[in-house]
């Protein structure tokens, strides 16, 4: 269960600071360089990245609310996520004691 809880804890992590990063980075080129945009590999390792997270809110969001809404939405849902995760894994960790946690 432990190791369960720490994979999604991770899997959280990992969505929310591709996400994080995706924004700055689409932001700095905006301001930059906006025709290299569709040309930048590191943009789309990142956008790979996030189509999950993104997925996710575009399902569980109705269809009339905006595109340009979701990627604040799926921030919002991973930063939760992992919120939650970490939590269960502080409880769990105090119910099997600090020592077997590590």
């Amino acid at each position: 269960m432990l190791f369960a809880v720490t994979a999604l804890k991770m899997l959280a992590e990992l969505a929310l600071l591709a996400l994080l990063g995706r924004g700055v980075l689409r932001l700095l080129l905006q301001r930059v360089a906006p025709h290299a945009m569709a040309s930048n590999p590191f943009l789309w390792v990142l956008d790979a990245l996030c189509r999950p997270p993104l997925w996710m809110v575009s399902v569980l969001t109705p269809r009339h609310l905006p595109d340009r809404y979701h990627p604040a939405l799926a921030l919002a849902l991973m930063a939760g996520l992992w919120l939650a995760f970490t939590w269960l894994k502080i409880e769990w960790c105090l119910q099997i004691g600090l020592e077997q946690c590590r």
